[in-house]
């Protein structure tokens, strides 16, 4: 069992910057791929960010492509999503989650992952 507490989160301006951070503790987080994903009001869950155990290889969707990094330090057990030129379309809560996989594997779907976090509320204004 993996347990993941998301930080960062707050009110940026369109075009500014935000780092979000995800602490994981209760396992060996070098076991677990890693993703981000974002909920908008009365929108599903979706995927922003994916990291595989090494953070060798990383997966995002069109969307944020370009604008936000995914990143793991597997020594302070943590995995970050790093988000630049910020639009209103990014507006929502922001999870961490976390799946026990093979070493080489990251996953972009909101069933492939097993553990959450609370979420972290991003407001981008205009």
């Amino acid at each position: 069992q993996v347990q993941l507490v998301e930080s960062g989160g707050g009110v940026a301006q369109a075009g500014a910057s935000l780092r979000l951070s995800c602490a994981a503790s209760g396992s060996i987080f070098s076991l677990y791929a890693m993703g981000w994903f974002r909920q908008a009001p009365g929108k599903d869950r979706e995927f922003v960010g994916g990291i595989n155990r090494s953070g060798g290889s990383t997966q995002y969707p069109e969307a944020v492509k370009g604008r936000f990094t995914i990143s793991r330090d597997n020594a302070k057990n943590r995995v970050y999503l790093q988000m630049n030129s910020l639009i209103p379309e990014d507006t929502a809560v922001y999870y961490c989650a976390a799946r026990q996989t093979s070493p080489s594997a990251l996953h972009t779907g909101v069933d492939e992952y097993a553990y959450w976090g609370q979420g972290t509320q991003v407001t981008v204004s205009s």
